[in-house]
């Protein structure tokens, strides 16, 4: 396979993957629409900066270790559950108090200091990223099959790692611009409500799955 084709091949696939509605579409959509868009472009950089990472070690080997590894694996796995369901359960719990919408990290009261930081939203985009084990287990069982023979498996798996990175910039760039025709809706407390529950549930039920899975 000539580097070309299996860049393209790459881009196919994650591709695909990046258009799947999930955790990380859910995350970028309720932070933008709530009208914080410097912390929205932290998340996504938070994102893409667990990708990047997932991306290097499985280049390196080390996340094939982690998958081979059983406790190591289900260790992660609990972690990871563990923090997607205490942001659920903060998210719906604010929601149904009646009290202002809040973020995992800082207070949600626009236009409150420090709410729409790009810092905040990195941390809570790579935190979530670097947490999911099932990151790891699909860039171990997909990259290594789009590595051509002969290339030198670090550096082209960092330029396949920074395709699926560019695919998800440009993406979440669509998300955010889509998000901001719902500002408007957003501003009646009874809607950021509704977004906060549905985005808690999604993010809860991520995290049960993951809990549960194999």
């Amino acid at each position: 396979m000539a580097i070309s084709s299996a860049l393209w091949s790459f881009a196919l696939v994650v591709g695909l993957l990046t258009l799947t509605p999930g955790l990380d579409t859910a995350l970028i959509l309720r932070t933008s629409a709530l009208g914080r868009r410097r912390r929205a472009w932290g998340v996504v950089l938070g994102i893409q900066t667990g990708t990047l990472v997932w991306g290097a070690f499985t280049s390196l080997g080390v996340t094939a270790l982690l998958t081979a590894s059983h406790l190591a694996y289900t260790a992660l796995r609990w972690i990871g559950a563990a923090y997607l369901i205490w942001m659920a359960a903060r998210m719906l719990r604010d929601t149904f108090r009646g009290q202002p919408t809040t973020d995992t990290d800082d207070a949600v009261q626009a236009p409150a200091p420090g709410a729409d930081s790009i810092t905040g939203g990195w941390r809570q985009g790579t935190l979530t990223n670097l947490l999911n084990p099932k990151m790891g287990a699909f860039y171990v069982a997909v990259l290594p099959q789009f590595i051509p023979p002969g290339t030198a498996h670090f550096t082209m798996g960092l330029l396949l790692t920074a395709v699926h990175v560019l695919i998800g910039l440009l993406w979440s760039a669509v998300l955010i611009g889509f998000a901001r025709v719902l500002q408007g809706w957003l501003r009646k407390p009874q809607a950021r409500r509704l977004l906060d529950r549905i985005t808690g549930t999604v993010i809860g039920v991520f995290g049960i799955r993951l809990a549960l899975s194999n």
